[in-house]
C-alpha cells in the first residue's frame, strides 16, 4: 500500500526538546527524511515540548523522577496527536515506552566515549589528589568514585555553556559531556580529552538518536523505515536489553556498550554501587541476531555474582 507523504499542507510534525543539541537532532531527522524523500523543508514542523527535567535544574534527577523526566510531556503530545514523531536521546529513553508507541528507528550512532572538559587540566588522569570534580550522572560519580576515591564529587547540571561558566566560577575543576553532543553541535574543541571506553564504560545508548512514532500509524512506520540505521539498532538494542533485565533506572549506575564485529556482536556491560565503593563488570560475545538475549544473559550473569545485598540500594 502506497502512503500519503506529508506536504506543506500537512507537514510531518516533529516533537522536541528545546536544547540547542535536541534542536539538532530534530534537524538531522528532518533533513534525513527529506533526502529519503525528497520532500521539501517544509513539510516538516518542529514541535518545542517544555520537559520536566529541562525545566529543574538544581537537583540530580534521581531526585526527582529519573529519566522518564526527559520524556513524559512528549509522550503524552504523541499520544495525544498533538506531534506525529517523538526525536529522543537514547540514553535518556526508559527501557519501557507506553502502551501505543513504538521506538525502533535510529540514526547512525556517533561517538560513544565521554568527553573530559577542563580549563587546566588535559585528561582524566591528570587530575591532581583531591581535586573538585562536576557531573550530574550517577554512572559517571560512581565510576569516578570507584577508580578515584580521593576526588571531590560534585553536582553540576545543565547545557555545555552553563557547565563551561560553572568550570570558569571554579565550582569544579573539570567535568563530563558526551562526545556526540559536542561533535553534533561543531563544539569538539570544548573536549580536552575523551576518554576510552575501557577507562571509562559509556552510558546505554549513548551517542545514538532514536525515533518514537504511534505503534499503529502506517504512514509514519513506512516513512521511518528509509532512514533506519540497522547496525546502530541491532547495538542498541542489545544495550537496552542488558539494561531493562537490571531494571535500570536514574538510581541505578549501568554502563553498556555494543559493538559490531563482522557477523558477531559483542557487549560489555557495567553496573556499579552509587558511593562507587564496588563493580562488576562482564563482556558477551555472540551472533548479532541473538543481541537482546546476550543483554539479557549478561544481566542475569552479573546478577548471579553480585554480592548479597548489592543491589539493595534504598
Amino acid at each position: 500500500m502506497k502512503h500519503a507523504l506529508p506536504s506543506p499542507a500537512r507537514p510531518l510534525r516533529i516533537g522536541t526538546r528545546g536544547s540547542l543539541l535536541a534542536m539538532w537532532q530534530a534537524h538531522e531527522v528532518r533533513r534525513s527524511l527529506m533526502v529519503a524523500h525528497d520532500l521539501p523543508q517544509d513539510a516538516f514542523e518542529v514541535v518545542v515540548i517544555k520537559v520536566t527535567g529541562d525545566m529543574i535544574q538544581d537537583r540530580a534527577l534521581k531526585e526527582i523522577g529519573g529519566k522518564g523526566l526527559f520524556t513524559r510531556e512528549i509522550e503524552e503530545a504523541l499520544l495525544d496527536g498533538g506531534i506525529d514523531i517523538a526525536v529522543h536521546s537514547m540514553k535518556d529513553m526508559p527501557t519501557q515506552q507506553p502502551g501505543g508507541l513504538t521506538l525502533d528507528c535510529y540514526l547512525p550512532r556517533e561517538d560513544v566515549r565521554d568527553a573530559f572538559v577542563s580549563n587546566s587540566i588535559n585528561a582524566l588522569s591528570e587530575l591532581p589528589q583531591g581535586a573538585v570534580v562536576g557531573s550530574s550522572s550517577l554512572r559517571r560519580r560512581s565510576q569516578l568514585a570507584l577508580r578515584r576515591p580521593d576526588l571531590k564529587l560534585v553536582e553540576f547540571r545543565g547545557n555545555v555553556q552553563t557547565r563551561m561558566k560553572k568550570l570558569d566560577d571554579g565550582v569544579a575543576v573539570a567535568t563530563f559531556l558526551a562526545m556526540a553532543g559536542l561533535n553534533r553541535l561543531g563544539m569538539a574543541h570544548v573536549a580536552k580529552s575523551a576518554i576510552a571506553p575501557e577507562e571509562m564504560l559509556p552510558a546505554v545508548a549513548q551517542g545514538a538518536i532514536g525515533i518514537e512514532r504511534r505503534s499503529d500509524d502506517a504512514t509514519v512506520t513506512a516513512l521511518l523505515e528509509a532512514i533506519h540505521c540497522t547496525p546502530t539498532g541491532h547495538r542498541i538494542t542489545a544495550e537496552r536489553a542488558f539494561l531493562a533485565e537490571l531494571d535500570g533506572s536514574c538510581e541505578t549506575p549501568i554502563a553498556a556498550l555494543a559493538l559490531l564485529e563482522g557477523d558477531t556482536l559483542w557487549l560489555r556491560g557495567e553496573v556499579l554501587r552509587p558511593d562507587g565503593s564496588e563493580s562488576i563488570a562482564d563482556d558477551i560475545r555472540g551472533p548479532i541476531a541473538d543481541g537482546p538475549e546476550m543483554g539479557r544473559d549478561l544481566a542475569r550473569g552479573l546478577k548471579a555474582r553480585a554480592p548479597s545485598g548489592f543491589f539493595d540500594w534504598d
